[in-house]
Parts: structure tokens; sequence; C-alpha cells
């Protein structure tokens, strides 16, 4: 983990560099997809759902959850990024359902510098990472 100054331009910037993304969406998907079948199931997508502690926590405070609930919400999110309907994500459905959310982050997050605490090999770890190549001659 590292300590890094981002705002919702360095993650817009990164989405919008096509090159850069897809590179990232590509080597994330290949890591989730655990079999290697070619696309995401639910369950291997719900580790990565899970990694993300929206409902687990309450501004970084662990708060207790009523699994159930905690199952539907990600099965809704699953359903929202299975476009057709198949009961897996292809890569380009998991790409599109990254870049949206990515730019959603970035539009919540507007243009005022944050400090946050990133982890290693993240999406925003990677944005810093790609801005701050931009900024060096």
């Amino acid at each position: 983990m590292s300590v890094e100054i981002l705002n919702g331009a360095t993650i817009a910037g990164f989405v919008e560099d096509e090159e850069a993304f897809n590179s990232w969406v590509h080597d994330r998907f290949a890591a989730l997809d655990e079999d290697q079948d070619g696309v995401l199931s639910y369950e291997e997508m719900l580790k990565e759902l899970q990694c993300l502690r929206v409902f687990e926590t309450d501004f970084g405070i662990d708060v207790k959850t009523d699994p159930d609930e905690v199952a539907g919400v990600y099965c809704f999110m699953f359903s929202q990024f299975d476009r057709d309907s198949n009961g897996v994500l292809d890569f380009e459905e998991f790409k599109t359902a990254t870049k949206r959310m990515m730019l959603a982050v970035a539009d919540g997050l507007g243009l005022l510098p944050l400090q946050m605490i990133l982890e290693e090999g993240s999406f925003l770890k990677k944005a810093v990472e790609w801005e701050s190549t931009k900024l060096v001659p």
C-alpha cells in the first residue's frame, strides 16, 4: 500500500487512454478468470466485488451486515454487468462495466485532489502511476 494524491481527472485520463486502460483491464480479467475459460462466472466476479468492501464498512470502519442482503446486492450488481444475461461476463462486458464504474468514481471525486491509501495493483494505483509517467518529460 502507498499514500497517493489523485482526483477525478487522474482516473478519467487513465480510462480515456485506451491502450493503457485496455491493458490493465485485460490483465485484471485474466487474473480473475481462475479456470481460464475466457469468461467470469458469478463466483469469480464475487471475489472482486467483495474486495471493494462497499457494504461491509462505513467510512472505513467494519460494520455488521446481513449476509443475505449483501449477497442480494452482489447478485444484482453482477446482473447489471451481464448485459446479455447469459450468467457469465465476457471480456467486453467486464471492460464496459469497469469503465462505467471508474468514470462514476472519477465524477464523484471531482477535480479537488485527495490523498488516499491505495493497494498495489489496484485500478486507482495504476491510474496514479499512469499519470506520473505523463508528468515526467
